[in-house]
Order: structure tokens, then C-alpha cells, then sequence
């Protein structure tokens, strides 16, 4: 099947750097699945750490087969977010499971679980018992709620989160229902919240020698993002609701057409940039105008300053427009696809591409960030076969192949 990898001549960052990485020598064990916790996961072995991925010995992770797959029936989302990790299988079900993972977890810096509130502590392999095993140890968990109150028990995904976390409420229209990103930004915000509270958690290692455990809920990843939603109605009583295109309380800010059928997006809300605006688009009399000074009289003038810029750009090409702008120093971008990106040439220069193997095969993934100097991250693999590290990381554990070649058999492993 054709896909980005197949695209002409697709272009690509700088091979991975030989430099030191911020967490070298940082363990991870992951038991987790499909988004959230794996995307924290992803991030600390992109920045250096030995990242370990249990999976069941039957199908593995769901997300090894969602979406667009390759020609070996593999998920390309799969080979981005399990990028740098060892991949092996173990049924966390059956006792002899847990006394591996338990093993693991002793030798681990930090372990990163997304399983409902409670599992882990059923399974005898709660906080309890694994900083018992090794006091350093941090455990960051990863649920739809919390590990705590009256919904802990729920189950939660990216969508419910975006819902209940108050980010649905803002998006569409108003009066009509309200839309989604085609994206599960909610599993995204709480992987890059539960990677801060782990390193904020290894810092805090480094002073006490004690580990301890990161509870981060994807509800709560969500409400982080409100900006001043909460403080606007807690004193002004005032509830923000969705504003289709633009933004509450910001103006000139918008996606304006062109001539050609698409959109730019320009945000000139600073006095001199609406003043170097209204020049653009042959505008003085409002970019002088009184009326207009200050970002609530342009909120105010809304409607009036939104038509004159719909004026000069529907009747121009995208590019036409974003030529005039960027010459006058006004912010204004165009709404990018895939296709437009891979071969964007700032998204070219600064390195935004990198090409990976996995199983003999080179796939086109997404850098990481953020932007080190001198400690870079770099995709080192791209995501691996079910179970390819297995006998390698229970060597380095302390079993030895007999002990290997029995948890295989029983089935506690994949053979």
C-alpha cells in the first residue's frame, strides 16, 4: 500500500546525534496501552531512557493494528509511539507474571501503568509493595479520573475526558453541537503531563533518594488547558462558550478565505500589528481609526474589521495573501495538511522528520520535543515486532533461558 513512507523523495531531519541524552541511564517500565501513558513513555525514551513495554502474549498492544497500517498489517501509529522502546510480552494475569514484573519494577527508575484505579494494588503490585521493593522508584499512573474520589472507579477515554475536562463546551458553534479535533488530544495532554511529573518526580529523587507516585488523570490533563475559564466565571460569572472560527475576546484573530478555495489564519491583536494590517489590506482609515484603539474596541468592532480583511483576501490566492502579510510583518499562516508539512521547508530545516527502521523496514516519524541544544532526543527504532525483546530483557533481569523457556511454555510469555 502506498502511505507517507512511500512518499517521492520524503524529506528528513539529521541522523540521530551521538551526544548525551538527558535521561541516559534512566530505567522505564511501561504497562500500558494504546495512548495516554504510552505517549509519556515515548517521551522519556526519546530523551534517553531504556524504555521496556510489557504487552499480553496474545495480540499485544490494540494499537499495533488501529488506523492506517503497513504492509505488514502494522498500525504506522504503532511504529511512531513505541519508537525507542524494548517490547516484551508477559500476562500480568497469571502469578508467574507478576513475579516478573515485579522483578522488573525493582530494577526500574520508573514505571509507567494506565490500568483502572486499583488493578495494580489487586494484582499485589500496588505502590505499597513496588517502593517497598525499591524505595527510588517512580510510578506514574495514568487514569481517566484519578486515583482518587467518587469516579475513580470509572473508566476513561481521550473523548470522555475532552467532555467532562470542559474542552467540548468550547469547540463547534454556537447553538450547534459541539465538534472534536480528529485527534485524541486528551491522551496526548495527559502522556506530556505525566512526563513532566515524572521528571519532576526523578528531581525530587535527586534530593530525598525517595521515590513516589504521579497520579495524573486525563479529566484533569484536559481542565489544565482552560486558560481563565474557571477565574472569568468564578468572579465575573461568566461562562465561555464555544465561538466557531475565532477566539472570545481577541480581535482581529481568524480564518479568513482566499480566492482559491482555502483559508489563512491571521492574528493581528497588537496595536501595531493592526496598524501594519490595516496598511496591508489598503485599510489606514482603520488602522488610524480611535475607535479602534485597544483590544476590547477592535473586540467590539468585530464584525466591521473581520469584513474589511475578508475583502482583501477573498479576492487574492493563499499565496498572494500570505506574501502581502509576511512582507508587512503581520502573523498569518495557512492551514496545513499532511502532505503540506512533510515537505513544508521550515518544517524541513528545523528537523521535524526522521527516518527510523523497524523489522528491515525505514518509516517516516515525527520528531519529539522540545528543542535540546546540547542533549538532544532522537528516534533511535522505530516501533518494534510483538514480543521482540523478551528473551534480551529477561536475560538482563536475572532469568536464566531454562527459566525463559518455562514461562514460554506455560504460556506466561509468547513463544
Amino acid at each position: 500500500m502506498r502511505g507517507v513512507n512511500d512518499a517521492p523523495n520524503p524529506p528528513a531531519g539529521e541522523p540521530p546525534s551521538s551526544a548525551p541524552r538527558p535521561l541516559d541511564g534512566v530505567r522505564v517500565l511501561e504497562l500500558a496501552q494504546l495512548v495516554a501513558a504510552p505517549t509519556a513513555a515515548a517521551l522519556l525514551g526519546y530523551f534517553g531512557a531504556d524504555v521496556v513495554k510489557v504487552e499480553e502474549p496474545g495480540a499485544g498492544d490494540p494499537l499495533r493494528t488501529w488506523r492506517v497500517t503497513d504492509d505488514a498489517g502494522t498500525s504506522f501509529w504503532w511504529r511512531s509511539l513505541a519508537r525507542n522502546k524494548r517490547c516484551i510480552t508477559l500476562d500480568l494475569r497469571r502469578a508467574e507474571g507478576r513475579d516478573v514484573a515485579r522483578r522488573l519494577a525493582a530494577r526500574a527508575d520508573v514505571l509507567v501503568e494506565s490500568f483502572r484505579p486499583g488493578t495494580l494494588e489487586r494484582w499485589g503490585l500496588g505502590p505499597d509493595v513496588l517502593l517497598a521493593d525499591n524505595p527510588r522508584l517512580v510510578i506514574a499512573r495514568v487514569s481517566g479520573f484519578g486515583q482518587t474520589g467518587p469516579y475513580a472507579h470509572r473508566p476513561g477515554y481521550a473523548s470522555i475526558a475532552e467532555a467532562y475536562g470542559g474542552l467540548r463546551h468550547l469547540t463547534g458553534f454556537p447553538g450547534e453541537p459541539p465538534v472534536r479535533a480528529n485527534l485524541s488530544l486528551g491522551d496526548s495532554l495527559a502522556g506530556l503531563h505525566a512526563a513532566l511529573g515524572v521528571l519532576l518526580a526523578l528531581r525530587a529523587r535527586d534530593a530525598t533518594g525517595r521515590g513516589q507516585v504521579v497520579d495524573v488523570a486525563l479529566t484533569e490533563s484536559v481542565f489544565a488547558m482552560l486558560e481563565s475559564v474557571i477565574p472569568d466565571f468564578a468572579g465575573a460569572g461568566v461562562v465561555r462558550g464555544p465561538s466557531g472560527t475565532t477566539i472570545t475576546g481577541v480581535a482581529p484573530s481568524d480564518a479568513y478565505p482566499t480566492r482559491d478555495g482555502r483559508r489563512v489564519v491571521i492574528g493581528a491583536n497588537g496595536e501595531s500589528v493592526f496598524r501594519r494590517l490595516m496598511h496591508a489590506i489598503g485599510r489606514e482609515d482603520l488602522g488610524t481609526d480611535s475607535r479602534l484603539v485597544g483590544n476590547a474596541a477592535r473586540v467590539a468592532a468585530q464584525r466591521e474589521i473581520d469584513a474589511a480583511i475578508t475583502d482583501f483576501t477573498s479576492a487574492r490566492d493563499v499565496n498572494d495573501v500570505l506574501a502581502a502579510l509576511e512582507a508587512a510583518e503581520v502573523p498569518v499562516g495557512p492551514i496545513h495538511d499532511a502532505a503540506a508539512m512533510l515537505h513544508d521547508p521550515q518544517f524541513v530545516a528545523r528537523g521535524l522528520f526522521e527516518r527510523a527502521e523497524s523489522e528491515g523496514v525505514a518509516y517516516t516519524l515525527p520528531a519529539m520535543f522540545p528543542r535540546l541544544t546540547e542533549t538532544p532526543g532522537a528516534t533511535r527504532f522505530a516501533g518494534p515486532a510483538h514480543g521482540a525483546h523478551t528473551r534480551e530483557v529477561l536475560r538482563e533481569a536475572g532469568l536464566d533461558d531454562a527459566a525463559i523457556d518455562a514461562l514460554a511454555k506455560a504460556g506466561v510469555i509468547a513463544r
